[in-house]
């Protein structure tokens, strides 16, 4: 049908930092308007679809700018197929797949066939990140203006990082020639010795070596200093430390053009989950911590997870835009890579199906807005890697996500659409579950009927939105 009318939902637009309780009109793949539920009228005419979205969040669509579609070279652990099938289920409509592949995103024909891919899969936007430097080696710099004529949104070597400084400081010097940013992995290999989790108590208790805080903080600083010099696009991978935060506050008030990202599991676990205590949850819900136990190579991230004061010092940046957007890192494995010692499993879990009801307990703490959560996963990424914001204003394209808050439901291998299965939150009941991804009026996931029933029975969105993250009785 052309005209398309979301009702009694609660609809957030960022970009103009509005939440608005009622009816959202769409027309021709469109938004034609916004009508506040005491507005709306009784009837909206014939030959119109309706969608009740009553007691759910009506948002533009999520943004990932830090994602692993694995092809080519590694189609055991994810396609960009089902990479994109995860997505839409996480309420992403435009995802950067990075050049972690085999071989490299580094020439202009590998960035062109992950769109051609794409296209014949979805309609979502995968827009690629190319590498640095040629095969990920970080000897010799990749053609960046090639990759950027054929579509790269962005510059990265991913998780081995840029170590030469001479590379770099060219690499960032493209940067402003291509008007894309040079994503780095901050990671200093001499230090960090391939410690697989966090210098500390922890770590000490556990008997694993462990990554300081200045593994990661020492080429942050470095960058940051690269920018300034050059006035070139810096972007900080999965920031993980407060004195990341720190060093990226600094230079944005110097006025270094510097951005980050942080992800969802480094907003809402700490390095005691490798003991197989769920902190800041355990004891407080909403996780069950008898599901995790100690040395879960489920739990091992690059970078790893750090201590509560770390995750306190990273939902602050969130919070005051230090820290720009909120970015998956979704890096599925195979059980084989997850089922040896914890210092010999690959590093990362699956995250696109996730990130929402994660980032969520968030909001359910009341540590940040939900208006400023929705910001960092749209408008935020946006600008990172110069895409239009995407809004849900008057003849805006209809690229949005809808989202139950107070949805209950399970994570089980069959629930993930992802190849990859490999999450600390395997078994645990997640509060917050998307329901639709719509892109450009194109309805590309709808979890079984939503909305295509009357009116619900627990009294519409104002009602339900007043105790939305209350807890459960």
């Amino acid at each position: 049908m052309s005209r398309i009318v979301i009702k009694n939902g609660c609809i957030i637009d960022p970009a103009r930092k509005t939440a608005t309780v009622g009816d959202l009109v769409l027309e021709n793949n469109r938004v034609r308007e916004v009508i506040e539920l005491a507005m709306a009228p009784d009837s909206y005419g014939d030959d119109v679809e309706f969608i009740d979205a009553s007691g759910c969040f009506v948002t533009p669509g999520f943004i990932d700018i830090h994602t692993h579609l694995r092809e080519p070279g590694f189609e055991g652990k994810e396609t960009i197929a089902t990479g994109m099938d995860a997505a839409v289920r996480g309420g992403y409509t435009t995802i950067c797949p990075m050049p972690n592949t085999n071989p490299s995103l580094d020439s202009a024909p590998l960035i062109r066939q992950q769109f051609d891919i794409a296209a014949r899969h979805g309609p979502i936007h995968v827009l690629p990140i190319g590498a640095v430097t040629l095969g990920r080696e970080g000897k010799v710099l990749a053609p960046l203006v090639e990759l950027a004529e054929a579509g790269a949104h962005g510059f990265s070597d991913d998780g081995s990082p840029v170590w030469d400084a001479h590379i770099m400081r060219q690499a960032l010097l493209y940067s402003k020639m291509t008007g894309r940013p040079v994503m780095n992995h901050c990671e200093d290999l001499s230090i960090v010795r391939g410690a697989p989790m966090n210098e500390g108590a922890v770590a000490t208790r556990l008997g694993l070596s462990g990554w300081p805080a200045a593994g990661e903080e020492v080429m942050i600083a470095r960058d940051i200093a690269l920018a300034e010099e050059t006035g070139g696009r810096l972007h900080i991978c999965h920031v993980s430390t407060a004195g990341g935060v720190e060093l990226i506050r600094a230079a944005k008030a110097r006025g270094v053009r510097v951005t980050g990202e942080v992800t969802p599991h480094h907003l809402t676990m700490t390095d005691r989950w490798v003991l197989g205590s769920m902190e800041p949850w355990d004891g407080k819900g909403p996780y069950d911590p008898s599901q995790l136990a100690p040395y879960d190579t489920r739990t091992r991230v690059s970078p790893p997870l750090r201590t509560s004061e770390d995750v306190a010092a990273l939902i602050a940046g969130l919070r005051d835009g230090t820290i720009d957007a909120v970015a998956t890192d979704h890096a599925p494995h195979t059980h084989v890579d997850k089922e040896c010692e914890y210092g010999f499993a690959s590093p990362g879990f699956t995250g696109l199906e996730l990130a929402l009801p994660m980032v969520l307990t968030l909001v359910q703490t009341m540590q940040i807005d939900i208006v400023e959560l929705i910001s960092r996963m749209t408008i935020g990424p946006a600008a990172i890697i110069d895409v239009l914001p995407i809004s849900l204003g008057p003849n805006d394209p209809a690229t949005l996500t809808i989202f139950d808050p107070a949805a209950i439901w399970k994570v089980t291998p069959e629930a993930l659409a992802s190849k990859g299965k490999n999450s600390p939150l395997m078994g645990q009941e997640m509060r917050g579950q998307v329901m639709l991804t719509m892109m450009e009026g194109q309805i590309v996931y709808r979890r079984e009927q939503f909305g295509e029933s009357s009116r619900r029975e627990h009294g519409g969105a104002v009602g339900k939105l007043s105790g939305v993250f209350d807890e459960e009785e």
